[in-house]
């Protein structure tokens, strides 16, 4: 009895450590791929969740997997990071045995935030404009070019998505001295293009955070390879 409970101990370690193994494995290869497909100069860290992991392995699908993706530039915009979640992965385990660059790897559904840091937000803003990101709101002060002079304005900014861009709208403009500025509103409303961003994101909202505007987005049906 007691040579059945060492074997059992011991089958279960081993079987624990090939769980661990295989996954750091397929873990790399997504994390290649993501890496190859979007030309990224650091491969992105990828966490499949789950355990055990052999189970998803040979069902060819895992339920639940983490992509954080570094710094990296979409469209002339440079990102801080992007943090995904796909879930409904699937990748046929005899196909990443056999040839790993060739396996159709596929997420049913993606939610991901896509962080865009406020030097970004700061180099888009019109000329003489600061922007102040560091509460919950979006507040910008500065000068603008009016009724033949520089004129100093502040104003809350607020924040809107709309196709492939986020635009950023004063809201409560005041004008230094009293002056009275017709629109001013126009001389500081900007636009922050974001497109094409990887795995499929089609953007659905954004908030702000301390480090930048956090842009939130979701996909579905998106190839990995």
């Amino acid at each position: 009895m007691r040579k059945l409970v060492v074997t059992l101990i011991v089958l279960a370690v081993l079987l624990a450590i090939a769980d661990r193994v295989a996954v750091a494995g397929v873990q790399r290869e997504i994390a290649k791929q993501v890496a190859a497909k979007y030309d990224l100069t650091t491969p992105p860290t990828v966490e499949i969740k789950g355990i055990p992991f052999l189970t998803q392995a040979l069902l060819g699908r895992y339920d639940e997997i983490a992509v954080a993706i570094g710094p990296m530039t979409v469209e002339d915009v440079k990102l801080s990071k992007i943090d995904a979640t796909l879930t409904g992965v699937t990748a046929p385990l005899g196909d990443l045995i056999q040839d790993p660059s060739k396996t159709d790897i596929r997420a049913e559904n993606v939610t991901g935030a896509v962080v865009i840091p406020w030097e970004t937000i700061a180099d888009r803003a019109p000329n003489g404009i600061k922007i102040d990101g560091a509460g919950d709101a979006v507040r910008v002060s500065g000068t603008i070019k009016a009724l033949g002079r520089s004129v100093p304005v502040t104003a809350d900014m607020k924040i809107a998505v709309v196709s492939g861009a986020v635009r950023l709208t004063p809201v409560g403009v005041k004008v230094a001295g009293g002056l009275s500025v017709p629109n001013p509103e126009r001389f500081i409303s900007f636009t922050v293009p974001v497109k094409d961003l990887p795995l499929g994101l089609k953007i659905t909202g954004v908030k702000t955070t301390p480090v930048g505007l956090a842009v939130e987005g979701s996909a579905s049906d998106v190839p990995l390879r």
